[in-house]
């Protein structure tokens, strides 16, 4: 009984610091969801494929999403004709380099601020040395899922012969992980709150009330809470009960070899995928036993690469575009933080 006051002690602390950082974080994403301006914020990037992945690495600022939100950005940004370098370093470090993240990351390591700085600049380094990478394959076509490459390719050609900007279109699409809002419309058939699909039947951009703004505001909320803190809930109970439960000496042994520990807290991120806004109060609970470089290597590989954020991309990318994003990250981020653990 002991063990499990012990396990429910750790488990309750930890939802109790994380919990205020993951409200925050579903409040100000909702917010500029609804009220931000996106295609003129679009408009601004840079076709440039090498700015554009040191743009789109710190884009992240405007749009402060964790991983389960910065996927349908980055699909939208492939669709509006950005490079593709724009779509992977975004992907890549929004979900770390926003203001909530780092502050989170902060306030949970608050008497080791390098640890903030180094997840800042090993996610940055990352994610616009994998967008240069990708800048090459000037056409994303290759990579994208048969049906997004098909509506990009209808989009290319309106935007050639016809010699407007690119536009969304009624093109048949996935009915699940798409990116924007839905409102119900006057026939009782819901309306992507898109301005390119608010059209009336004289071609006029429709009007969205403020009250309907509200409601979207709350239900999105509602909806991004229930399922991030559903897996805040998961992850602290897995750190929790590894903790506790699991002899001292096998965490010990993992932790404290310099090569082995950051092996062990990369897999662990994939597999607990838990939300980056709080996931530095996850691994704080491993400080004593892990490396420095391990914990490192946690908070910026998971936010990158984890399961159910791989579920995600499968939505826009094919499985070796994946597999590629995947193993350039694992091994970069390997090399980083084995290089702090080594020299510092």
């Amino acid at each position: 009984m002991t063990q499990i006051y012990s396990a429910f002690t750790i488990f309750t602390s930890l939802l109790v610091e994380a919990m205020p950082f993951l409200l925050i974080g579903v409040l100000l994403s909702s917010s500029l969801i609804f009220f931000m301006d996106e295609s003129t914020l679009i408009t601004k990037l840079p076709k440039n494929p090498f700015l554009g992945a040191i743009i789109g690495s710190i884009f992240g600022f405007f749009f402060p999403v964790c991983e389960c939100g910065n996927v349908p950005v980055a699909r939208r940004f492939v669709l509006k004709g950005l490079p593709t370098s724009v779509a992977v370093s975004f992907l890549l470090a929004a979900p770390t380099v926003n203001p909530i993240v780092l502050w989170s990351t902060y306030v949970a390591f608050h008497g080791q601020p390098h640890i903030v700085w180094l997840r800042m600049l090993f996610s940055l380094t990352i994610a616009i040395t994998i967008g240069c990478i990708f800048s090459f394959q000037s056409d994303p076509r290759p990579l994208l899922k048969p049906i997004l490459a098909k509506r990009l390719t209808l989009l290319m050609e309106l935007n050639e012969t016809e010699k407007i900007p690119i536009q969304e279109t009624k093109v048949p699409e996935y009915s699940l992980l798409q990116s924007g809002s839905f409102i119900l419309g006057s026939e009782g058939k819901t309306i992507k709150m898109d301005d390119n699909l608010l059209k009336n039947s004289e071609g006029k951009n429709q009007t969205i009330s403020g009250w309907q703004k509200w409601n979207l505001f709350i239900n999105n909320v509602q909806i991004e809470l229930r399922e991030l803190g559903g897996v805040l809930i998961l992850g602290s109970a897995i750190a929790a009960s590894i903790q506790v439960f699991v002899p001292r000496e096998i965490i010990l042994n993992l932790g404290q070899g310099t090569i082995t520990s950051i092996i062990a807290m990369m897999i662990l991120a994939v597999v607990v995928s838990i939300c980056s806004t709080v996931d530095s109060f996850f691994v704080l609970s491993f400080a004593s036993t892990f490396t420095t470089g391990s914990l490192i290597a946690f908070l910026v590989f998971g936010p990158m690469i984890d399961i159910k954020g791989i579920g995600l991309m499968l939505s826009i990318f094919k499985p070796r575009m994946i597999l590629y994003l995947t193993a350039i990250a694992a091994q970069l981020t390997f090399i980083f933080t084995l290089s702090y653990s080594y020299f510092f």
